[in-house]
């Protein structure tokens, strides 16, 4: 019997009180509710962990309940399990793909031994606004690199590679704009064009359903004056009917009720009138389902062909991940797999691979045998708690390795490292002037500042992405001394950094790197790894530039673009980041000046270490429509490679460029690849590099 025969022979069975049960998932579990798991009420649980306690209560969904349908366990499993990698913005720094996929299928394996079925990840929203707390959680500012961490992200949590528990299902969010939120607040409204959704805010949700995603949360912004969870237009004619979703959407946490407070339904019975009709098919918490559900649709509000097809597409998943085969999880597995010795050297590898390395001036970096005397100070220097970051789920501070740690476990034994926090937010100056005259001692200083953990994510939003207050005359202070200052960054988001990349001669950002931080800051720090992050979001020179990023489209007066009381440029570009050794870039080609719909061109580049040490590059590739029926971005990333070369060796990186790639939506909403010239770079980051032109030439159809 096919699995749509299985749904199909449920679902005959199924009272109306069963099927809205598949829908609700309770994210406050209650010992109220293991009698509604008894009764069929209950399809999925949120926020419970341990194979013990998940298999006590799917035995009472399997073996109590009349049906026996299993539970779908959901966990926001970000970045890792109980081995916690960087953040997901941090990351992308790597723009190493394949090690993006391995850390989301660790963090996939570990919670599968935890009971979990369902990650409720990756997010893949488009963020260009630091302000926002949830920056942190995403791919960064650009939709070429966050569709390709999309895919690959899906990838790693839905491997699968075991055989003896349930298999895993990943759900994308949040569908859509919640990255566009004004003024960078948490929740806020978000108006945008159907042609910028669909260029720049939609494809990464469609690379990650090419990947294979189960299922879909929709998000709790309004989208053009109609909240997300209340969108058809959104959530059926998009989603499921243009694009082809099979599997299920769920509500994000309690926004069903919450159309209520946007003042888009009058009553809870109405919000969930509106979010079924809309495509909402299971219900985060809220309840409102189970409250009203049914009698909206005995009084023939709601037909209950409409609640099949949720409970369809539910059941659907369920299969699946083979939970009707293998409901249980075998409670042995955690402790061989949590924090197992494989998966924390993943996660020193990939926090490496997330250094950027922002300023190096005189070298100061990596820390030589010259330095005998080294002071560590800052805040967050031995701050276990920080380096996890947000959204750290099971990650567990005595796990995690700090900044210091790693420095005293890294450095050479006749090195003297002193420590000082230097600033505490209650009485910064006493512990100030300790840091000064500790640093006075010593021959380097590395600073550690930046944020704790719960200064991004959810509801985290700040109105000044400057360090946070003391931070900087801490800084400045040690800065005075003389001493040459390496300043290492702890932080969920971009800062705005201009004084010190004006002061202090060596820059390295760290963002929360998970348990293996102190371990690979100090790999860098030490020479031990050289760095090789670039950045997936532009580094403003201060919050009133605020949005700014790469993609910018032009303007009428390009020579005069400017500020009156600053610069126009960023600090730091999309995509910079620098090493330890010098790469040189020549020999462009472009093997036609010409291509038309269907074809495809080679643009290439050698790329040479000059330097003397081994280190990885990631070369990028830009193109610019120069003149089109809709204004274009003054440039696209439209491919990366990430190459590693030893002192002397060159490559030969190619990139095929399609004429697809070339295309936008114009005025009609159609998607276009027009005649008309283009310039194409290939170089290190945003701000250019190699460059050639060609042409997109008409077909003959095209003329006719």
């Amino acid at each position: 019997m096919s699995v749509e025969q299985q749904i199909d022979k449920l679902l005959s069975r199924m009272t109306l009180q069963e099927k809205i049960g598949q829908m609700i998932q309770t994210g406050t579990f209650e010992e109220a509710d293991k009698e509604k798991i008894r009764m069929g009420r209950i399809g999925s649980v949120l926020g419970v962990t341990g194979a013990d306690l998940v298999n006590e209560l799917q035995r009472i969904a399997v073996e109590e309940s009349r049906l026996g349908i299993p539970l779908l366990i959901a966990g926001d499993v970000i970045h890792g399990y109980r081995t916690t990698f960087p953040i997901p913005l941090a990351e992308a720094c790597s723009w190493n793909m394949a090690l993006i996929e391995e850390t989301a299928a660790v963090a996939a394996r570990e919670a599968s031994a935890a009971g979990i079925h369902w990650i409720l990840a990756p997010m893949v929203d488009i963020a260009r606004d630091p302000r926002w707390g949830r920056v942190a959680e995403g791919a960064g500012e650009d939709v070429w690199l966050a569709a390709a961490i999309a895919r690959a992200r899906v990838a790693g949590i839905q491997r699968n590679d075991w055989e003896d528990r349930p298999h895993m299902v990943a759900c994308p969010k949040h569908f859509a704009g919640y990255g566009l939120a004004e003024a960078g607040r948490d929740y806020n409204t978000v108006d945008v064009s159907e042609r910028r959704l669909r260029e720049t805010y939609f494809p990464p949700f469609q690379a990650a359903l090419e990947a294979g995603a189960g299922t879909m949360m929709c998000a709790f912004n309004e989208l053009n004056g109609v909240p997300c969870t209340g969108n058809r237009w959104l959530l059926t004619d998009v989603l499921q009917q243009e694009w082809g979703f099979q599997g299920f959407v769920v509500s994000d946490w309690e926004s069903i009720g919450e159309l209520v407070q946007h003042g888009f339904a009058e009553s809870r019975e109405e919000a969930a009138r509106i979010a079924i009709e809309a495509g909402v098919h299971m219900d985060m918490q809220a309840r409102v389902y189970d409250e009203y559900l049914e009698q909206l649709v005995n009084r023939g509000i709601v037909p209950e062909s409409v609640i099949d097809e949720a409970v369809r597409r539910i059941l659907r998943i369920k299969f699946r991940a083979g939970l009707f085969d293998q409901p249980y999880t075998p409670p042995e597995h955690a402790a061989s797999l949590l924090l197992h010795p494989d998966h924390v050297r993943t996660a020193r590898a990939m926090a490496r691979e997330s250094i950027v390395l922002l300023k190096n001036e005189h070298n100061v970096l990596p820390l030589t045998s010259r330095v005998r005397k080294l002071a560590v100070v800052g805040p967050l220097a031995d701050d276990r708690a920080a380096v996890l970051g947000c959204w750290a789920g099971q990650g567990r501070s005595e796990d995690a390795v700090s900044i210091l740690q790693g420095i005293v476990a890294t450095a050479e034994p006749d090195v003297e490292i002193m420590f000082c926090r230097g600033w505490r937010e209650e009485t910064a100056e006493p512990d100030i002037a300790q840091a000064v005259d500790i640093v006075r001692q010593c021959e380097t200083a590395v600073v550690v500042l930046g944020e704790t953990a719960d200064m991004s994510g959810e509801n985290n939003s700040r109105t000044s992405i400057e360090l946070p207050s003391g931070q900087l005359e801490l800084l400045k202070a040690i800065h005075a001394t003389g001493v040459p200052v390496v300043l290492v960054l702890v932080n969920g988001r971009p800062l705005a950094l201009e004084w010190a990349d004006r002061h202090i001669p060596a820059i390295v950002e760290a963002w929360h790197l998970g348990t293996q931080a102190g371990m690979a800051v100090a790999d860098i720090l030490f020479g031990k790894h050289n760095p090789s992050g670039k950045l997936p979001i532009t580094f403003p020179r201060s919050t009133g530039q605020i949005p700014i990023y790469y993609s910018a489209k032009k303007t009428g007066r390009p020579g005069l673009k400017r500020y009156a009381d600053s610069e126009v440029e960023p600090l730091y570009p999309f995509g910079y980041g620098l090493s330890y050794t010098r790469f040189e870039y020549d020999r462009f080609g472009i093997s036609s000046t010409e291509i038309k719909a269907g074809d495809t061109i080679t643009v290439s580049a050698r790329i040479t270490n000059a330097g003397t040490m081994e280190g990885a590059e990631t070369v990028q590739l830009y193109i610019c429509d120069e003149a089109a029926s809709i204004t274009r971005p003054v440039k696209e990333l439209k491919g990366f490679a990430k190459i590693s070369l030893k002192p002397g060796e060159s490559h030969l990186v190619e990139f095929r460029l399609s004429a697809e790639q070339l295309g936008f939506f114009n005025a009609d909403g159609r998607y276009v690849v027009e005649p008309g010239r283009f310039t194409v770079w290939i170089g290190p980051d945003s701000r250019g590099g190699l460059c050639g032109t060609f042409s997109v030439i008409p077909c003959i159809s095209d003329e006719a």
